[in-house]
């Protein structure tokens, strides 16, 4: 990680919190992050995580009962500062997202050419006929769709080229960031591949940063420059994709690899025992500490590990590596 290039996204102590009768829910708990400008960034960890959370936070359509503190800066200004009206106009021309689920997100009863020019128009990009279907068009090329799909509906899709659709509509307008949430978790095997080699592939002609939110380290492994992994609400650990997968340090980042299937042991699969801590009310120590295998009696129990820089680029929050710099 570059020091002296500024982030186009820097994230300082984010808080979502949801204000329930059963007490706070601590979406995401205090996360500290910046991205580069081109810098695919993978962000990882079990359902519940916080991971789609922080997404909906950094588009600011997360609504009451949250509330979110902190900091969150786009190319050096702080949107939680910026007007409703502001943040409209600032999402899918800066900062664009491929929801969960993205297959269900296109109106059934529109054709694919006047969902993918909605948002342009509501931008206030004006165009005549001939220039929208050719901006249509050149949008279903980009993302490998024939032309004649700009005239059908979502129904006469298949779920690869719906998707490829959100990917369309996602890029319509150049954004710097491109926040893809699972973008493939409803897809089969080989298509869940050639949609990420379509996204990795835009992302780096159009000089876009990525935030990849997923839970499967192998399509992080293929796709992504850094990785960030998030356990209930807190981050743990963030590094270059490499140095993750050579040296993971927190034990969470440890199971999460080990985790993934070995070729030539078939049916054998090593799980994380256990399950997630709840995010009402957590306690306050590390949130890993009835999972891990190498909890420090008391002092996890007792105390959250600081985030903090270990080695250039690499952070980690755990009590293993307090006193080494």
């Amino acid at each position: 990680m570059n020091t002296n290039v500024k982030p186009v996204i820097d994230i300082r102590n984010l808080k979502v919190y949801f204000y329930v009768k059963a007490g706070t829910v601590k979406a995401v708990d205090g996360v500290t992050l910046a991205i580069e400008p081109g810098v695919k960034l993978g962000l990882v960890g079990e359902s519940g995580s916080g991971k789609t959370t922080m997404a909906l936070a950094l588009m600011r359509m997360v609504r009451p009962p949250a509330t979110i503190e902190g900091e969150l800066f786009l190319d050096g200004v702080d949107i939680l500062k910026l007007s409703e009206e502001e943040m409209r106009r600032v999402r899918l021309s800066e900062l664009a997202m491929i929801p969960q689920g993205a297959m269900n997100s296109l109106n059934p009863v529109m054709r694919i050419r006047d969902q993918i020019l909605d948002g342009m128009i509501d931008h206030g990009v004006r165009m005549s006929r001939s220039e929208a279907n050719q901006k249509v068009e050149e949008l279903l090329d980009i993302v490998e769709l024939p032309k004649k799909v700009a005239r059908m509906y979502p129904h006469e899709l298949s779920g690869g080229m719906k998707q490829r659709v959100c990917v369309a509509i996602a890029i319509s307008m150049r954004p710097k960031v491109l926040i893809a949430d699972e973008p493939t978790s409803a897809l089969d095997v080989v298509i869940q591949r050639q949609v990420m080699e379509t996204i990795t592939r835009l992302v780096k002609n159009l000089n876009l940063s990525m935030i990849l939110i997923g839970h499967d380290m192998g399509l992080m492994a293929q796709s992504v420059d850094r990785i960030a992994v998030m356990y209930p609400g807190k981050l743990m650990e963030v590094g270059d994709v490499r140095d993750i997968f050579a040296e993971p340090l927190h034990p969470y980042t440890q199971a999460l690899i080990n985790s993934l299937p070995v070729l030539g042991k078939r049916g054998v699969f090593n799980g994380i025992p256990g399950v997630p801590p709840s995010v009402i009310n957590p306690g306050p120590g590390c949130p890993f500490n009835d999972r891990c295998p190498k909890v420090i009696e008391g002092l996890c129990i007792q105390k959250m590990p600081p985030f903090r820089e270990i080695k250039p680029g690499r952070w980690v929050a755990c009590h293993l590596y307090e006193g080494v710099n």
